[in-house]
């Protein structure tokens, strides 16, 4: 398995955990362990669909002879009455994915549309959307899923894959060029260096880096800039190293941003603004 099916597997462990803990008592109740069943997974909002191939995952995990035929893939658009897929499966099984696969896949496809939206609008700029960390603890794994699947493109996971320098670091640092040249000689200890992105708060900042330091910084993240500010800080850059414009973007100003030629804008909001599709998922026995 791949690094992201390990960790959806993982994902999945836990959340059966708190889900059903020492059973499904509801189920177990009422019906018989060997019966089998269908269930169809209805579309009830239009947007973009996200997590069929989760869903499949979180069935297959819980029964792997689980049969899930697929009518509509993830990134299509969907409306409302279509069905996206059919599991066939234990009932038992059914009925203990339901909540999970619900889940799953009625928040990615809020983000999917949400970000659809945004990439949409910037079709034809050379800008590129980017997700953030503002996202649900023991969640992002799939979030991140999600914006992709909308045509978003994931900044850093964690903390882990990327350095980036922002206000909290500069200050208790001492300075934003020590800060670089701290991050730059610990990148470049490491087996693996990591690439190094530092946040600004105006201009004078950008001087400094492009004056003292933009050999050591690989993106520049220019915070809270508005559109005239980034096209004075993109003059002074001139395309040596990226650019991310960064705070207070959304859907009604983001082509401002895009008109400047910034390489990136990132929106948090993209996944803690997102709200939830309505999907259901309707049981009925085997034939």
């Amino acid at each position: 398995m791949n690094s992201f099916d390990i960790a959806l597997a993982n994902l999945v462990e836990q959340a059966i955990k708190e889900d059903v803990g020492n059973g499904d008592h509801s189920t177990l109740s009422c019906i018989p362990e060997d019966l089998k069943g269908k269930a169809v997974l209805k579309i009830k909002e239009a947007g973009i669909l996200a997590g069929v191939s989760v869903a499949e995952k979180i069935f297959r995990q819980l029964e792997p002879g689980s049969i899930l035929t697929v009518f509509k893939q993830d990134g299509e658009q969907m409306v409302a009455g279509e069905i996206a897929f059919e599991i066939e499966a234990s009932v038992h099984t059914i009925l203990k994915g339901e909540r999970l696969v619900l889940n799953c896949m009625q928040r990615m496809s809020g983000i999917a549309t949400l970000t659809r939206q945004y990439t949409h609008i910037l079709d034809g700029y050379h800008t590129r959307l980017l997700d953030t960390r503002k996202t649900t603890p023991n969640f992002r794994l799939l979030e991140k899923e999600a914006v992709r699947i909308g045509g978003g493109i994931n900044h850093r996971f964690g903390l882990y894959d990327m350095i980036m320098l922002k206000d909290n670091h500069i200050d208790f640092c001492g300075g934003i060029i020590k800060a670089i040249e701290k991050a730059y000689a610990y990148s470049q200890s490491l087996e693996q260096p990591l690439k190094i992105e530092v946040e600004t708060r105006s201009l004078e900042d950008v001087i400094v880096i492009c004056n003292q330091a933009l050999d050591k910084v690989d993106r520049i993240m220019l915070d809270n800039f508005n559109p005239e500010q980034i096209k004075g800080a993109l003059d002074l850059i001139r395309g040596r190293v990226e650019t991310e414009a960064s705070g207070g973007i959304h859907l009604k100003n983001i082509v401002d941003f895009a008109k400047t030629g910034v390489d990136f804008v990132s929106v948090g909001g993209l996944i803690h603004q997102a709200r939830s599709l309505d999907l259901s998922l309707k049981a009925s026995f085997a034939k």
